[in-house]
């Protein structure tokens, strides 16, 4: 799937950033997930949200203890809350072959059986 918004460096330091803080998520194809929601962001949020990557991309080239040293920065911040979100939404990226959190936590309530996910509404099908 064609990213959006994204180009290939800071594809790569999402994808990144997105294991280091929460491990094993690289499965589920984050960047798709993040990609699409700054595509839907307003070009200055958008711009700021970029920016707070680019400023984590250094940290999270050296690995888990150069991040830890920014986890009290706004970027960090902001990173992270996409990282969680894109994971425990429950987002699959179209064309993986992988289970989403909610069966790896265990999170099986009789409602949350019924959910269809569709992630048309953010451009990914």
């Amino acid at each position: 799937m064609p990213l959006r918004t994204l180009d290939a460096r800071s594809a790569s330091t999402v994808e990144t950033l997105c294991e280091l803080i929460v491990p094993g998520s690289s499965r589920v194809g984050p960047v798709v997930y993040v990609d699409a929601v700054l595509a839907g962001m307003p070009p200055e949020a958008r711009a700021g949200a970029l920016a707070a990557i680019d400023a984590l991309a250094d940290a999270a080239a050296r690995g888990a203890d150069a991040l830890a040293e920014q986890e009290r920065t706004p970027e960090f911040a902001l990173v992270r809350a996409l990282a969680v979100e894109a994971y425990y939404s429950d987002f699959v990226a179209p064309g993986r072959d992988a289970s989403g959190a909610w069966a790896e936590i265990d999170f099986d309530p009789p409602l949350a059986a019924g959910i269809v996910k569709d992630w048309s509404y953010m451009g990914i099908a």
